[in-house]
C-alpha cells in the first residue's frame, strides 16, 4: 500500500492529479477494503477504521487543492504513518505514541473551508455558505478536539469567544450583509483560529503542563457536580434523614455509567455535521432540564429553613414531604449534575490523551490528584455542615443550588446556540463568565435574569411563610 501511495504523490509532482487521486482509490479498494480493514473493526476500533477512511478522502481531495508538495508530502505521510500504527498493533506490538495534531495546519485548512463559504456566499447561496461554517465547526473545531484542548490550555473565555465567533459569522450571512461585513466576520474567525493554532503549537510539553491540564480538567468540570451532590447529602443528613441517601448515591453512580455510554454514543454521532449538532443539542438540554430540577430542589429546601428549627416539626413535616416523592427528586438532581459534567468530562481527557505526546503518566497523576481534591470539597461540606446552625445552612445551601441553576442555564442555552436551535445576538464588550454560565448574548443572559427575579420573589415568599408558621410555635 505504500508503494501505492508513492507512486500517487510522484504522479502529484509531475501534475497528473487525476493519476494520482486513481493511485489513492487504488491503495484504498485493493488494499485496505476487504481483510484489512474488517480486521481494524474487529480487533482495533471502528472508530480507527473511520479515521483512516476519511485520511484517504482528504488525501484524495488535497491532490486537487493547489497544495505545494512539501505540504502534500506531508499528507501522504501522516496517511502512512497511520496505516503502519495500525498495521502493527493488528500484529500485536506496542502502538507508538500518536502524532500530535498540527493546529497550525488544520487552522489553515479551516480557513479554506471559511474562503468556501464566502464564495458560496458571494455566490448566491447562503444555505451553503452556512452549511460550510457549520462545517468548520463541527468536523473541525468540535470533532479534532480543537475546542476541548483550548479549553484546557488556553482559555475557557476565548474558546466563548471563538464559538460565539462561529455565531455572528453565520448570523451576518443569514442577515445578508453586505459582502465586506461577511468577509470581515469570516476573516475573524480565521484569525482567532490562526492566534489559538499558534499558541497551542508554540506550547512546549513539559510535565507541569500536562499534569496541570489534567487537573483542570477534572477540577473545571467536578467541582459543579460534587458541589450538588454535597449539598444534598448534608441537607439530608441535618434534617435527619440519612436513610434517605442511598437514592442519592446510586443517582451518581448511574449517572457514572451512563456518562460512559453517552460519550462512547457522541464520539459515534460526531461522524457527520448532524452527528455534531445533535450533539450540541443532547448536551443543552439536559442542561436545561437541569435547571429546572435544581430550582425545585432550592425552593424545597429553603420553605424548610425556618421550620426546620423546631425537632418536631422535622419529624413530621420533612419525612412527609420525603414520603411523597422529594427523594426521587433529589436523586434525579444528583443524576444530572453528574451526568451533566461526566461524558463532557471522557471526552475532554479523551482530546488530551490524543494530544500528549509524553508524559501520559502526568494525565493519570493529575486526574487522581483533582479526584482526591473533589472527594476533599465533598468532606467538607458533609463535616462541617453539622457545626452550621440549621436555618443559615438551609438557606445557604438552597442558594447554593440556586447558582448552580443559573449556571446550568446559561450553558444549556449556549449549547443550544451551538447546535443552531437558538439565535445568537451578542453584547458588545462584554466578557464571558464561564465559571458562572454568564455569556455575552441576550439568550442567555434574558432568561438567567428572568430566573433571578422568579427566585427572588419565590425566596421572599417562602420566608415570609415560614416565618408566619414559626410565630406560632415560638409564642407557645
Amino acid at each position: 500500500m505504500r508503494l501505492v501511495l508513492t507512486e500517487s504523490y510522484y504522479r502529484f509532482v509531475a501534475g497528473d492529479i487525476e493519476g494520482a487521486r486513481a493511485q489513492v482509490d487504488k491503495a484504498y479498494t485493493e488494499h485496505y477494503q476487504g481483510d484489512f480493514e474488517a480486521n481494524v473493526r474487529s480487533l482495533v476500533s471502528d472508530a480507527r477504521a473511520e479515521n483512516i477512511h476519511e485520511w484517504f478522502d482528504y488525501v484524495k481531495t488535497s491532490l486537487g487543492a493547489g497544495k505545494s508538495q512539501k505540504d502534500m508530502r506531508e499528507d501522504f505521510n501522516q496517511l502512512n504513518r497511520l496505516l503502519s500504527v495500525t498495521a502493527m498493533r493488528l500484529d500485536g506490538k506496542e502502538e507508538p505514541v500518536a502524532q500530535r495534531v498540527n493546529w497550525t495546519r488544520t487552522a489553515e485548512e479551516m480557513a479554506g473551508v471559511l474562503d468556501k463559504a464566502y464564495q458560496r456566499y458571494l455566490a448566491g447561496d447562503p444555505q451553503g455558505a452556512k452549511g460550510e461554517v457549520d462545517v468548520a465547526y463541527f468536523q473541525y473545531y468540535e470533532k479534532l478536539g480543537f475546542e476541548k484542548i483550548v479549553l484546557a490550555r488556553i482559555s475557557g473565555e476565548r474558546a466563548s469567544t471563538v464559538e460565539y465567533q462561529f455565531s455572528a459569522a453565520k448570523k451576518a450571512i443569514t442577515r445578508g450583509e453586505p459582502d465586506a461585513a461577511v468577509k470581515g466576520s469570516l476573516d475573524t474567525l480565521a484569525g482567532y483560529l490562526r492566534e489559538d493554532a499558534a499558541a497551542l503549537d508554540s506550547k512546549v510539553e513539559s510535565a507541569l503542563g500536562v499534569f496541570l491540564g489534567s487537573l483542570l480538567i477534572i477540577i473545571r468540570e467536578g467541582f459543579e457536580a460534587i458541589i450538588i451532590v454535597g449539598a444534598i447529602i448534608a441537607y439530608l443528613l441535618k434534617s435527619g434523614n440519612k436513610k434517605s441517601t442511598p437514592p442519592v448515591y446510586w443517582g451518581s453512580l448511574v449517572a457514572l455509567g451512563v456518562s460512559v455510554i453517552m460519550a462512547w454514543a457522541l464520539n459515534r454521532i460526531t461522524a457527520t455535521v448532524a452527528g455534531g449538532q445533535s450533539q450540541e443539542i443532547i448536551e443543552g438540554a439536559t442542561m436545561l432540564l437541569a435547571v429546572a430540577v435544581l430550582f425545585y430542589v432550592s425552593n424545597w429546601m429553603v420553605s424548610k429553613a425556618e421550620a426546620e428549627a423546631w425537632t418536631s416539626y422535622i419529624e413530621s413535616k420533612v419525612q412527609n414531604s420525603l414520603a411523597r416523592g422529594s427523594v426521587f427528586s433529589l436523586a434525579f438532581a444528583a443524576f444530572l449534575a453528574v451526568f451533566r459534567e461526566g461524558a463532557e468530562t471522557i471526552l475532554f481527557y479523551q482530546a488530551l490523551l490524543a494530544q500528549t505526546q509524553s508524559y501520559l503518566n502526568m494525565i493519570w497523576l493529575g486526574l487522581g490528584v483533582g479526584l482526591v481534591l473533589l472527594v476533599g470539597v465533598y468532606l467538607m461540606i458533609r463535616f462541617l455542615s453539622i457545626r452550621l446552625p440549621l436555618k443559615p445552612f438551609f438557606l445557604g445551601t438552597s442558594i447554593l443550588l440556586f447558582v448552580m441553576s443559573i449556571t446550568f442555564a446559561g450553558n444549556g442555552v449556549k449549547e443550544l446556540q451551538e447546535g443552531n436551535v437558538i439565535s445568537v445576538t451578542p453584547i458588545p464588550g462584554m466578557g464571558s463568565v464561564d465559571l458562572l454560565g454568564i455569556y455575552p448574548t441576550l439568550e442567555t443572559l434574558i432568561p438567567q435574569f428572568a430566573l433571578l427575579v422568579i427566585t427572588v420573589v419565590t425566596f421572599a415568599i417562602q420566608l415570609r411563610r415560614n416565618t408566619k408558621r414559626a410565630a406560632p410555635k415560638a409564642a407557645g
